[in-house]
C-alpha cells in the first residue's frame, strides 16, 4: 500500500459552466455563451489532495473552509474522493474559480469569494501536520501556509518527516530544513526577481540562491512545456525534459506535479526519482485534458490496480499493441459466480478495467438497503484479484461517460442479456470496440446470499 501523505494548503472550488457560443451579444461584440452544463470539482490545495488520494495513497488535507453554499459543496467534494478533512474556520467567503468554456476552450475566468483566517489554527489542525511522515504544502496565496501555529509545526518536525513546498509568489518562505522546493518560473520571479535581460539558463542561479536563502535541501523548478530543473544538494544539477504534449488545458498540471513528486518521496524514492516521474504524470494530466477533464474521476479511488494511474495501465497495453477490456458492476459481497466472470473477461484481452458502480448507483439501481459493502473496500477487494488490473468507479447508472474515456476494445459483460439490451454497446461501437456476453452462472448472485443470509438469522 502507498505511504501516507498529509496536504495543508488553500482549497478552492473550481467551477466549470460549459456552453455553446452561436452568437455575439448586441450590445457589446462578445460572445453569448448558452450554459449546458456546470462541473463542479476541488481545487487548489484540495485538487493537489484529490490527485493523491486517486494514486490510492490515504491523504489527509488541512484547509480552511467557509460555511456558505460553495464551502459544503467543496467539502462534499473533498470527501467523495476519499481525502480525510480537517478544517479550519474561514471568516467571509469560500474562493472560487469559475470558467466559461466553449469548444474545450476557456472564454472568460471570473474570481470570486473572499474569506480570512477565523483565529489562530486549532490544536486538532496542528497535530495533524505529523499524521504521515511526508507534508506537501499547497501555497495559493491565502494565508494558510503563513499560519503561525501550523509554520511551528512544520518546524517542529523530526528530521525523519519530509516537507515539500510549493510554493506561491506572495506566500510565505518555506521554512528551513525543507526538503525539496517546487516553484514554477513566475513563482521563482516571485521570490528571486530576475535581473534585465536574464537568459533562460539563469534560472539555475536563482535556483540556488533560492535554495540558500530558505535553507532547502532542494529545489525544483517546473517549466511547463520545457519540463523541470532539480538542483539537490551537491548532486549535478539534472534537467528533465517534458514529453511533446498539445495543450488544450493546462489547469492543474502544477499540482499534480507536487501531488506525484510528494508521493514518489513519501513511497521512499529519491527527489531525483520524483522529479522524472512527476514530469511524465503532468504531461499525461495535460495530454488528458487538464483538471476540467478529470473532474468526473475526482472520486474516491479514481486510479486503484497495478499502475499508478488507469491511463497509465491503458497506455502501456496500447503501446504494446494489445487489447483493453473493460467490464461493469456492483460487485456488492463478491462472490466466485463474480470472480470467474472477471476470469473469463480478462481473457479476452491483455488487460482488465472493471467500472465499479458507486455507492449512490447501487442504490439507485439496487434499492436502499444496498449495497453492504461502501465502494471504497469492494474497489480493494477487486483489486486485490490477479485478473483485475485496475478499478474506476463512476457514479452515474451506466458507465458510458466512464466508457468514452477508456475506449476499450472489448465491453464484457456477465449476465442473461441480449447484445441490444446493453446501453453500453452502442458506446464502444461508436469508437470501433465491441461488445462480449459472458455466460451466465445461475445459483451465484448477491441478492441470494443476502437472502440465505436472513432465512438464517
Amino acid at each position: 500500500m502507498s505511504a501516507a501523505l498529509v496536504v495543508l494548503g488553500d482549497a478552492l472550488l473550481d467551477r466549470d459552466v460549459l456552453g455553446s457560443v452561436e452568437r455575439l451579444a448586441p450590445d457589446a461584440p462578445v460572445p453569448v455563451l448558452d450554459e449546458l452544463e456546470q462541473r463542479v470539482r476541488p481545487g487548489g490545495a484540495a485538487l493537489a489532495a484529490a490527485l493523491a488520494a486517486g494514486d490510492g495513497r490515504p491523504v489527509t488535507l488541512i484547509t480552511a473552509l467557509a460555511d456558505d453554499d460553495a464551502g459544503g459543496t467543496l467539502r462534499r467534494a473533498i470527501e467523495e474522493c476519499g481525502v480525510e478533512l480537517v478544517s479550519l474556520p474561514l471568516r467571509g467567503t469560500t474562493p472560487e474559480k469559475i470558467r466559461l468554456r466553449h469548444d474545450g476552450r476557456s472564454l472568460l475566468r471570473v474570481d470570486r469569494g473572499r474569506g480570512e483566517l477565523a483565529g489562530p489554527a486549532p490544536a486538532a489542525a496542528r497535530a495533524a501536520v505529523g499524521w504521515a511522515p511526508t507534508v506537501l504544502v499547497s501555497d495559493y496565496g491565502r494565508g494558510l501556509a503563513a499560519e503561525p501555529g501550523l509554520r511551528e509545526a512544520l518546524a517542529s518536525l523530526p528530521r525523519s518527516h519530509l516537507v515539500v513546498w510549493d510554493p506561491h509568489p506572495r506566500g510565505p518562505a518555506a521554512p528551513p530544513g525543507t526538503r525539496i522546493v517546487t516553484p514554477n518560473d513566475a513563482e521563482l520571479s516571485g521570490h528571486v526577481p530576475a535581473p534585465a535581460g536574464h537568459a533562460p539558463e539563469h534560472a539555475l542561479e536563482r535556483a540556488r540562491v533560492l535554495r540558500e536563502r530558505w535553507q532547502a535541501a532542494a529545489v525544483c523548478v517546473t517549466r511547463g512545456a520545457e519540463g523541470a530543473l532539480l538542483i539537490d544538494g551537491d548532486a549535478p544539477p539534472l534537467s528533465v525534459p517534458a514529453p511533446r504534449v498539445e495543450v488544450a488545458d493546462p489547469c492543474g498540471a502544477g499540482d499534480r506535479f507536487a501531488s506525484r513528486l510528494a508521493g514518489v518521496l513519501a513511497d521512499g524514492g529519491s527527489p531525483a526519482d520524483g522529479v522524472i516521474e512527476a514530469v511524465a504524470a503532468a504531461s499525461r494530466f495535460v495530454r488528458a485534458g487538464g483538471a476540467g477533464a478529470a473532474g468526473r474521476a475526482l472520486r474516491r479511488h479514481t486510479e486503484l490496480g497495478a499502475s499508478p494511474d488507469l491511463q497509465s495501465v491503458v497506455a502501456r497495453i496500447r503501446g504494446q499493441g494489445g487489447t483493453v477490456v473493460a467490464t461493469g458492476g456492483c460487485f456488492d459481497l463478491l462472490h466466485p459466480g463474480h470472480v470467474r466472470t472477471l476470469e473469463a473477461a480478462r481473457r479476452l484481452g491483455d488487460c482488465l478495467v472493471v467500472c465499479l458502480n458507486g455507492d449512490a448507483s447501487v442504490r439507485r439501481l439496487k434499492g436502499p438497503g444496498r449495497p453492504l459493502v461502501p465502494e471504497r473496500d469492494r474497489a480493494a477487494v477487486l483489486c486485490a484479484l490477479s485478473c483485475v488490473d485496475a478499478v474506476r468507479i463512476f457514479h452515474e447508472d451506466t458507465p458510458e461517460r466512464l466508457l468514452e474515456e477508456i475506449r476499450p476494445d472489448v465491453w464484457a459483460k456477465g449476465g442473461d442479456y441480449a447484445e441490444a439490451e446493453l446501453p453500453e454497446e452502442r458506446v464502444v461501437r461508436r469508437f470501433g470496440g465491441r461488445a462480449v456476453i459472458l455466460p451466465y452462472i445461475p445459483g451465484r448472485s448477491t441478492t441470494r446470499l443476502i437472502e440465505e443470509a436472513a432465512n438464517r438469522a
